[in-house]
């Protein structure tokens, strides 16, 4: 069964619309999803907004629903700027900005007493969703990168230029690299695909609700085209 997660409940509702022999199992205050889409087995759920939530979802998925690999779906801010609104990026990797460990000796990002504080994403769900991208999101460009993640709406030239300084990131959001922890804790494969809503800079707060309605119809179609291939 493969898990999917959105952030967001527009997001989620497409793509629950289109399931088949629904199941529904609430738990943590989460709604859990399970049917077919697009014939194949899924769950489907919304974690809400932020890191902690998306890793209690991503747990849930692994402990409950014992998940061959996790999706995580959702709209992030661009970081390069080569990647224009609409556009799609894969996960190559994923890893929290906002885990600052400095004081004691710590690269910033980098978690404390864990040996991987970057989490790279399931090389043959990267394929797919390449290939998903190439059917089905003919009229915008694609990228494999690295998402950074942390709890902040990233929304100031500075703040964005620090986070492509340090890390070299494609896009950033709120709650990918939890996800791709809690995945990786759990040995599940996994995979983040961000649409991108804006361009995380000073017309963050302006783009976003302009941008957000399409950059959620072309993850939605993206992630219905990567169910139906998935084996």
């Amino acid at each position: 069964m493969l898990g999917i997660i959105g952030a967001m409940e527009v997001e989620v509702n497409q793509i629950k619309s289109e399931l088949a022999d629904i199941k529904i199992i609430k738990k943590a205050g989460m709604e859990f999803n399970s049917g077919l889409l697009m014939g194949k087995p899924v769950v489907i759920v919304r974690s809400g907004v932020g890191k902690v939530n998306a890793g209690i979802c991503a747990q849930i998925l692994c402990d409950i629903f014992d998940v061959d690999a996790i999706i995580n779906t959702g709209i992030a801010g661009s970081l390069k700027e080569e990647i224009n609104i609409g556009d799609i990026v894969l996960s190559e990797d994923a890893l929290q900005h906002d885990m600052d460990a400095v004081a004691f000796g710590y690269d910033i990002g980098v978690i404390p007493q864990m040996e991987v504080s970057t989490f790279k994403a399931d090389k043959k769900l990267i394929t797919l969703a390449e290939e998903a991208c190439k059917n089905v999101c003919t009229h915008i460009n694609s990228f494999i990168g690295r998402i950074v993640s942390g709890d902040q709406f990233i929304s100031a030239k500075e703040k964005k230029k620090w986070l492509t300084d340090n890390f070299n990131g494609y896009c950033t959001e709120m709650e990918g690299a939890a996800i791709a922890q809690a995945a990786y804790l759990n040995n599940v494969p996994f995979l983040i695909v961000r649409s991108i809503s804006d361009k995380a800079d000073d017309s963050a707060h302006m783009d976003y609700p302009a941008f957000e309605s399409m950059a959620i119809e072309n993850s939605v179609k993206l992630i219905k085209e990567i169910v139906k291939n998935y084996e």
